[in-house]
């Protein structure tokens, strides 16, 4: 398999080293993703089994989701100070153990308390994920290696809902927990076995930046969860606030920190902040859409949440098909234009999605899902590799933090959109041509950045012929 081919010259593990990695990988984060999406399902059957309201059992999710959001970048830059292996290790043993106790749990209470130490897990995996497919292959075949990886993300969203479906038709929750520790113990075997060691880093940590990152996501995040749910506005607008003074601060920090949690001077690669605002725009893009679609089929179509689940269906299968062959192809060509391509193809499926109504029927409604999961799987995989290409390999932490949060910030500020346009009167569809609008943003900064993209390549052609 090309993936696992080793050629002279060569960075990068050897080939079937590579295996073995990218397998630790793999299973870290599909347990991580499965477990999301199999939750969210869940969250109805928990709460009448705990005997609590609706709106505490969706903190099951919320703390998770905080919790995650807030250490992404925490997590990135620890990393080089203890290695990314060492963290990987670290994040799936807490997330393992922590699957075990919330399977275990018998009140929210205690449920919630396991749920933020998942959510600090899989912070701790995620926020290097990208940055380790960089170390495991060669630079011939980041594009390939991101192009699977966005596979394994898209088949753990399209397995999820299904899976849990599955096994709360003739088991518990709890089971639901307790999936992912023969999963998890099965990935921090392969990885303390196969993941490539490294020298940590020398120096000091940034505590100030970390702790006014911590502030400035979780509050960000919180904020936009009230705006979401129609909180009164002194509430969302004074987590708006905390997490604006949070973010100026952490500024000001990063600049004179003798050791930033996150060198602002990677801003200065215009092809690396190019592709961060396309990618942040593209994730809002979808992040409403899978909400305001929620909405749309359950309440004026008439589904329910598990046929709904099934409607999304051909978006990640999109992804699954497409995204390896993107990443594969954005070795070899411009990736800046294969990006541009899928937030075309985007653009034109949230068109089609804004214009479904009662009449369009299940058929309708699929192709024009499939048609978004096409458009953001030709994306998605070409704009990580130019996020992750335009930088030096040792800022490939900072990259990957910057990567993890850009999409948990863009997910979430739909989602806060939507709340927002439903909370104001608006139609479902509205918010749908706001996710139009937001990724034609993210097309103007995809296109923008084709003739930089197009130089990098060139020299790294000529760099590969050099060898």
């Amino acid at each position: 398999m090309r993936l696992f081919e080793t050629r002279p010259g060569d960075d990068g593990l050897p080939g079937p080293e590579r295996a073995l990695a990218v397998l630790a990988l793999v299973t870290g984060t599909l347990m991580a993703v499965v477990d999301t999406t199999m939750i969210n399902l869940a969250l109805p059957t928990i709460a009448a089994d705990l005997n609590v309201s609706a709106s505490r059992a969706v903190w099951i999710t919320n703390l998770f989701q905080v919790v995650c959001a807030a250490f992404l970048l925490v997590f990135a830059g620890i990393s080089e100070l203890i290695t990314r292996r060492r963290l990987y290790l670290f994040g799936l043993a807490t997330f393992v153990a922590a699957a075990l106790g919330a399977a275990l749990s018998r009140n929210l209470e205690t449920l919630l308390v396991f749920r933020a130490f998942q959510g600090l897990g899989a912070a701790a995996t995620l926020s290097i994920g990208p940055s380790l497919y960089r170390a495991i292959f060669p630079s011939r075949l980041l594009g390939s290696a991101l192009g699977l990886s966005a596979l394994v993300v898209a088949g753990g969203y399209a397995a999820g809902p299904t899976l849990s479906g599955v096994i709360l038709s003739f088991a518990d929750w709890p089971w639901l927990f307790a999936l992912n520790v023969p999963l998890g113990l099965c990935s921090l075997w392969l990885a303390k076995r196969a993941l490539p060691r490294e020298e940590p880093r020398k120096g000091s940590f940034d505590v100030a930046g970390a702790l006014l990152s911590i502030v400035m996501l979780a509050s960000f995040f919180i904020a936009m969860d009230a705006v979401s749910h129609a909180a009164p506005l002194w509430q969302s607008g004074g987590w708006v606030l905390l997490a604006v003074l949070a973010c100026a601060g952490f500024i000001a920090r990063q600049r004179r920190a003798p050791y930033p949690l996150l060198p602002l001077s990677v801003f200065a690669e215009l092809r690396f902040t190019l592709a961060v605002s396309a990618s942040g725009l593209a994730f809002i893009g979808q992040g409403l859409t899978f909400v305001a679609l929620s909405f749309f089929y359950q309440e004026q179509m008439g589904f329910s949440p598990l046929e709904t689940a099934w409607l999304f269906t051909p978006w990640p299968l999109a992804i699954m098909f497409v995204g390896p062959v993107a990443g594969r192809l954005a070795d070899r060509i411009n990736p800046s234009i294969l990006s541009s391509a899928g937030l075309g193809l985007l653009i034109i499926g949230l068109i089609a999605l804004a214009l479904v109504d009662e009449s369009t029927g299940v058929a309708g409604s699929l192709w024009r899902t499939a048609l978004c999961g096409i458009g953001f799987g030709l994306f998605q995989p070409p704009n990580n590799r130019e996020m992750m290409g335009s930088l030096p390999p040792e800022r490939s932490s900072n990259v990957s933090g910057v990567m993890s949060t850009t999409r948990t910030v863009g997910q979430s500020f739909g989602v806060a959109l939507v709340g927002a346009a439903l909370a104001l009167g608006w139609p479902v569809q509205v918010t749908l041509w706001l996710g139009a609008a937001t990724t034609l943003l993210a097309l103007v900064a995809s296109v923008a950045r084709m003739p930089l993209a197009r130089r990098a390549l060139h020299a790294r052609r000529a760099s590969s012929a050099g060898q």
